[in-house]
C-alpha cells in the first residue's frame, strides 16, 4: 500500500508527495478525516517512503522494508492505538489483558512510545510512529505527548490518525501539520464494493449510499446487515407512541452489544435524515429502497419534531460510540424522549 495506491485523497497524497520530493517533510502529521478513507493507508505509504530501498522517497511496496511496514513488523515503525482497537484488529486478546481493554489510548502507552523513540533506527534513515485512532488520546495521554510533539527525537516523524480532531488539545493540534482527508464519493465506492465485495450494482449503490464516504464502512455492509438496516427502519417506524413496552424490547433487541447499538444508531441516523429530506420534497435519499416509507413517515411527522429525532439519535450515538455509555439505556433513554413528543 504505498502512497500511489491511495485512491480518492488527490491532495492529501500530492501534499506528502511534494514534502518528500523537497525534503521538507515536517516532524509531526495530523491526518484528520472521517473513517475508513485512507487516512491509516497513507500513513503506511508515508513509511514506505522513508524506508524504502528501491524508490526511497517514493516507496515500491515490493521490497523487504516495503512489506514489513505494511505487515506492521518492521523495527523502526511503531504502531499506537487503543487496546480495544488491538481486540477488534486480532492483534491481542483480551485475555492479554486483566482488566477490560480500554477504548481509550493511555499515558503509559505515550511513555513506552517515548521510550522506544529515544533510541536509533536500527534499519532505515528515519523512525516512525503511527497513532491510530488519535482521538482516543486521554488528557493525561496527551499532555505526555505534547513534550515529543515539541522537542521530537531527530530523524522520527509521528502521524497522528484521528476522525474526531477537535478532541485533541488545541495545543497538540497546533504542533502538527495537518493534512486533510475528505469522504470517499458514492461512485468510487460503489466502484470498489462491485469489483472487491461481489456486490450487485443495485447492493453496491445502496451500500455505498449508507456507508457516509468511508471505505471501511462500505466493506463491512454485505446483504445481512444491508437487511438488518431494513428491519432497523421498519420496527422503529412500527414502534407506537402510546404503549412503552415495544420500545423497550427494540432497545433489548438492538442494544444486546456496544456494536450492535452503534449500528442500530448509525443506521437510524440516515433514516431519519431520508425523512426529512422527503419532508422537505427532496430527492437522493441514503435508504434509496425505502423512499414510500420515508415519504409516509414524513407526513405523520411534524418538521420540528424531525429535527428532534435528529438530535436525539445523534446525541445517542456519541453516548453510546465515544462515551462509553450503557447501549440499551441509551437506546431506551432515546426512545423514551422521542416518543415523549
Amino acid at each position: 500500500m504505498t502512497l500511489a495506491a491511495v485512491t480518492g485523497q488527490p491532495r492529501a497524497i500530492e501534499a506528502l508527495r511534494a514534502a518528500l520530493a523537497s525534503g521538507t517533510l515536517h516532524h509531526a502529521y495530523l491526518f484528520a478525516g472521517p473513517a475508513g478513507v485512507g487516512k491509516e493507508a497513507a500513513a503506511i505509504g508515508l513509511a514506505q517512503a522513508l524506508a524504502c530501498e528501491k524508490q526511497p522517497g517514493v516507496g515500491c511496496g515490493e521490497c523487504g522494508p516495503c512489506r514489513r511496514i505494511e505487515r506492521r513488523n518492521h523495527p523502526d515503525v511503531t504502531w499506537v492505538m487503543p487496546e480495544a482497537e488491538q481486540v477488534a484488529r486480532g492483534l491481542a486478546g483480551r485475555s492479554d489483558f486483566d482488566h477490560t481493554p480500554s477504548r481509550e489510548i493511555k499515558v503509559d502507552q505515550i511513555r513506552a512510545l517515548q521510550e522506544r523513540l529515544a533510541y536509533r533506527a536500527l534499519e532505515a534513515p528515519r523512525k516512525v510512529a503511527i497513532v491510530v485512532e488519535a482521538q482516543a488520546l486521554g488528557t493525561s495521554a496527551q499532555n505526555a505527548f505534547l513534550k515529543t510533539l515539541e522537542e521530537p527525537p531527530s530523524g522520527t516523524v509521528l502521524v497522528l490518525l484521528a476522525s474526531a480532531p477537535d478532541r485533541l488539545l488545541p495545543t497538540m493540534r497546533s504542533r502538527c501539520a495537518r493534512i486533510q482527508f475528505g469522504p470517499l464519493s458514492r461512485a468510487q465506492l460503489a466502484q470498489r464494493l462491485e469489483a472487491e465485495h461481489s456486490l450487485d450494482a443495485g447492493a453496491a449503490q445502496l451500500a455505498a449510499s449508507l456507508a457516509g464516504g468511508s471505505l471501511a464502512r462500505a466493506l463491512e455492509l454485505d446483504a445481512e446487515q444491508l437487511g438488518r438496516r431494513r428491519e432497523v427502519i421498519e420496527q422503529f417506524e412500527a414502534l407506537p407512541r402510546d404503549d412503552a413496552r415495544p420500545w423497550f424490547k427494540f432497545a433489548e433487541e438492538f442494544g444486546d452489544s456496544r456494536e450492535a447499538a452503534e449500528e442500530c444508531l448509525r443506521v437510524l441516523a440516515t433514516w431519519v435524515r431520508d425523512v426529512a429530506v422527503a419532508g422537505a420534497g427532496g430527492a437522493s435519499p441514503v435508504n434509496a429502497d425505502l423512499v414510500e416509507l420515508a415519504r409516509g413517515a414524513a407526513a405523520k411527522v411534524p418538521a420540528a419534531a424531525l429535527h428532534r429525532r435528529q438530535s436525539l439519535v445523534d446525541q445517542a450515538l456519541v453516548a453510546v460510540s465515544e462515551r462509553n455509555g450503557s447501549p440499551r439505556l441509551q437506546l431506551e433513554r432515546m426512545l423514551i424522549e422521542l416518543m415523549a413528543r
